[in-house]
């Protein structure tokens, strides 16, 4: 963005960005609490069909990303996020007027191509207009939001659900992207001037795409981080049969401490936005992951003196600290890999979008299918996986941890 081109206060545009980054989380888990009422209204008889309708919105929500960020370059900001925001909002409206699963599978699919739009542009409008560690305090701001929606989620769908039925959680989706696509209309100016638009040519595309894997800092901090969101993942999978029905049957109370757990990874982040600029963010970043490795040590070890069923209190300390640190490195990871890429800002984004997610997704599942009735996988998975991240950080930076910006490229 240009110097001359009007820019929105700090604090609203972090709100719009936040709330970018919260459509896609809002859609997605707001109508678990449905799935119920979903089941007798669509005549279900196989109970586990309706898992389609959030497994057909992550398919697609993955997918996606990878054309919005070339469109995005080439055609600017606004526009391409105001047609993702259209598609979503047709996928809304036909959900809402589902008569059958097939129907709404459909309305899904499309719902998810459209809210992919969201992630690419929150990411490429504030690679657009930070860089550094002014980038990575905002996105810390903007993972506070992006950890707390999927918690409270389900409780705003609970209380849709109560007042108009299962397909009232659609209206609640088909209301905030409708505010927040006139919300950007009227606030946010385009951040992509028209001469560092790109052409949308398959060989600069991929040429593009290939950068991304080809800068060393770009690929190992991608990827250090998708490992670090399989952590998140393997932990959101496994948290109902680990404080709900399994190991600790707190019933009732599981959204209360899920939501306890949440509130400290906020926490997290907003200590990161305040650090970031005094510690800078290999510091910090290191020092996130490097502790998150020793706790996950301690953690697999109490799990294994306990016989994977360690005192409640013990192990949700242990698991809160971990998960501290874990939310000191995302927004850091998000911020180096996009530093050397601001040219491509919206391929990029795509690309390391669809990359972390997809890691994310394949070995945070692999560590939830692991559950076995006990906290051993989960802590094991940390481990592994916490390791496996602090190796590929290591080699990207050539073996120099803590050592300021001589971050290889």
């Amino acid at each position: 963005m240009t110097d001359a081109t009007p820019r929105v206060p700090f604090a609203e545009f972090v709100a719009i960005i936040a709330f970018m980054m919260a459509l896609g989380p809002l859609a997605m888990d707001s109508m678990l609490p449905a799935f119920g009422a979903m089941r007798a209204d669509l005549g279900l008889h196989d109970p586990n069909d309706i898992q389609l309708v959030v497994i057909v919105f992550m398919g697609f929500f993955a997918v996606a990303q990878l054309a919005y960020g070339p469109l995005a370059d080439r055609f600017g900001r606004r526009p391409v996020l105001l047609a993702g925001l259209a598609v979503f909002t047709l996928g809304s409206i036909v959900a809402l007027l589902a008569r059958d699963i097939e129907t709404l599978v459909v309305a899904r699919a499309i719902q998810g191509s459209g809210a992919a739009a969201t992630r690419i542009i929150a990411t490429a409008v504030t690679r657009d207009r930070f860089n550094g560690p002014d980038m990575a305090r905002v996105m810390a701001l903007i993972m506070m939001v992006f950890i707390t929606v999927p918690v409270l989620a389900p409780a705003y769908g609970s209380l849709l659900l109560l007042a108009g039925g299962w397909r009232a959680t659609f209206v609640g989706m088909l209301v905030p992207g409708l505010l927040l696509a006139a919300w950007f209309t009227l606030r946010m100016p385009e951040t992509l001037a028209p001469a560092r638009r790109l052409p949308l040519a398959p060989g600069r595309v991929a040429a593009a795409a290939a950068r991304c894997f080809t800068t060393r800092q770009s690929a190992g901090a991608t990827t250090a981080m998708g490992l670090m969101y399989a952590c998140l993942m393997a932990y959101i999978a496994s948290s109902e049969q680990v404080f709900a029905t399994g190991i600790y049957p707190l019933g009732a109370g599981f959204p209360l401490a899920f939501g306890i757990i949440a509130a400290i990874m906020g926490g997290a982040s907003f200590a990161n936005a305040r650090l970031v600029r005094r510690l800078g963010i290999h510091r910090l970043l290191h020092t996130g992951q490097c502790g998150f490795v020793v706790l996950s040590a301690v953690l697999f070890l109490v799990a294994l003196a306990f016989d994977g069923r360690p005192p409640f209190l013990l192990f949700a300390a242990l698991l809160s600290a971990c998960l501290f640190l874990l939310s000191l490195t995302m927004p850091n990871f998000n911020a180096l890999a996009m530093m050397p890429l601001g040219d491509i800002a919206g391929t990029a984004s795509s690309v390391i979008g669809f990359y972390s997610m997809l890691l994310g997704a394949v070995f945070g599942g692999v560590v939830g299918a692991l559950y076995d009735g006990t906290v051993v996988p989960l802590a094991g998975g940390f481990l592994v996986l916490g390791s496996l991240a602090l190796g590929v950080t290591g080699w990207t930076e050539r073996g120099r941890l803590f050592a300021g910006p001589a971050f290889g490229r």
